[in-house]
C-alpha cells in the first residue's frame, strides 16, 4: 500500500522523505492555510520537488469551467502535481475535461460507494473516501473502504483508493487489510506507526546488556 503525507507543512514532507517512507503528498485549502505565505504557486512547486510521486493540489473553485482553468494552472507547475477536485457535479465534469486532456485528478470529500462509482466513470485517477469524517458521525468509515473495494474490482476500474481522514495507526492497519491502494495521514500518524512499546523495552535492555559487558565497537 502506497503512503502519502496529507500535509503542505514543507519541514515534515522532508522529514518523511528523508526517511523514504513517503509515496506522494495530499494537500487541501485548510492545510495549505496553515502554512501558505505569499506565493502559494512556489510553495507547490517546492512540495512537489520534495517528493518522487503524485501531489495532490486542490481547486478552489465551484463550477465546472473554473475548476477547469485552476486544475490546467497547478497541472502545470510541475510533473508531480494533480489536480483535486470535490465530488460535486460539477467537480465530475470537471475531472472528466482535465482527464481527457491527459492531467491526472485525485476526486475528494466522498462519503459513499455510489459517489466513488460516478468518479471511476469520470475517470478519477484517485477517489479519496473520508473514513474519520464517517466515524465522527456514527458512520462506518472502514466499511465503505471495502465496498469501494469490492465495486472497483467487480467492474475492473483502475481508480485508485486513496483513504483519506485516517486518525490513528488502526485505521491504516484496517485499510492495508482491506486492500487500499493508498492512506493519506497526518505527519503524527506516521511516526506513531514506527511505535512499540516493546520496540522500545528491548532496546533498552539490549543496550544494558551491551554496557554491563563493556563492550566496544
Amino acid at each position: 500500500m502506497k503512503i502519502f503525507l496529507d500535509t503542505a507543512d514543507l519541514s515534515e514532507i522532508r522529514r518523511a522523505s528523508d526517511a523514504g517512507l513517503i509515496d506522494g503528498i495530499t494537500t487541501n485549502p485548510s492545510l495549505v492555510a496553515k502554512v501558505a505565505d505569499g506565493d502559494v504557486t512556489a510553495m507547490y512547486r517546492e512540495i512537489c520537488e520534495a517528493v518522487d510521486g503524485p501531489v495532490s493540489l486542490e481547486v478552489v473553485a465551484v463550477d465546472r469551467e473554473t475548476m477547469v482553468a485552476e486544475g490546467r494552472k497547478l497541472a502545470a507547475i510541475h510533473q508531480n502535481a494533480v489536480v483535486k477536485v470535490p465530488l460535486t457535479e460539477d467537480g465530475l465534469k470537471a475531472c472528466r475535461d482535465l482527464v481527457s486532456e491527459g492531467h491526472k485528478v485525485n476526486v475528494t470529500l466522498c462519503f459513499s460507494v455510489s459517489q466513488a462509482l460516478l468518479a471511476a466513470k469520470a475517470g478519477a485517477t484517485f477517489i479519496s473516501p473520508f473514513v474519520g469524517r464517517l466515524d465522527d458521525i456514527s458512520g462506518e468509515g472502514m466499511q465503505l473502504i471495502g465496498q469501494i473495494r469490492q465495486v472497483y474490482d467487480n467492474y475492473g476500474f483502475d481508480t485508485e483508493i486513496l483513504a483519506a481522514s485516517l486518525r490513528h495507526p488502526m485505521h491504516v492497519v484496517e485499510c492495508m487489510l482491506i486492500g487500499a491502494d493508498c492512506a493519506t495521514l497526518p505527519s503524527k500518524v506516521l511516526w506513531q506507526l514506527s511505535k512499540h512499546p516493546l520496540t522500545d523495552s528491548g532496546l533498552d535492555a539490549f543496550l544494558k546488556d551491551w554496557d554491563a559487558a563493556g563492550t566496544a565497537l
